[in-house]
């Protein structure tokens, strides 16, 4: 986790730097507010990473004596394919264009995307990869 501070940190001091620069160079608000939520973001970030860090023992890419074959092994676990991601989105998609052209969409795409989020929530219950 110290890279990722590191790195979340020094994005941080990046917005810091470049807010005041664009507010003196523009005098433009939204593009300086942006900024600065950017800056605040990256150090909200940073900040969390700091105490999770301290919180759990170095990793291999951590220490300065870390080798390769330090990180061999498991590493942990990847869900198989699924089509059910895909379908939920595209019932997701439906929903907002049933906002945008009409209700009647909107409540056809809703039953739609629950039969969607439920079949991608059960999906390790069912099939080759069922547990």
């Amino acid at each position: 986790m110290r890279k990722e501070f590191w790195t979340f940190l020094g994005c941080g001091v990046f917005f810091l730097i470049v807010a005041p620069v664009y507010w003196a160079l523009s005098h433009e608000v939204t593009g300086t507010v942006a900024l600065v939520m950017a800056m605040l973001l990256f150090l909200m970030i940073s900040f969390y990473l700091y105490f999770v860090a301290k919180a759990i023992p170095l990793r291999p890419e951590d220490r300065l004596d870390g080798e390769i074959i330090d990180g061999a092994g498991e590493l942990g676990f990847f869900p198989p394919y699924s089509w059910w991601p895909l379908f939920a989105a595209l019932s997701f998609g439906l929903l907002v264009l049933g906002v945008v052209f009409g209700w009647w969409l909107f409540i056809l795409a809703v039953p739609i995307g629950a039969i969607c989020v439920i079949g991608w929530v059960f999906a390790y219950y069912r099939g080759i990869h069922a547990h």
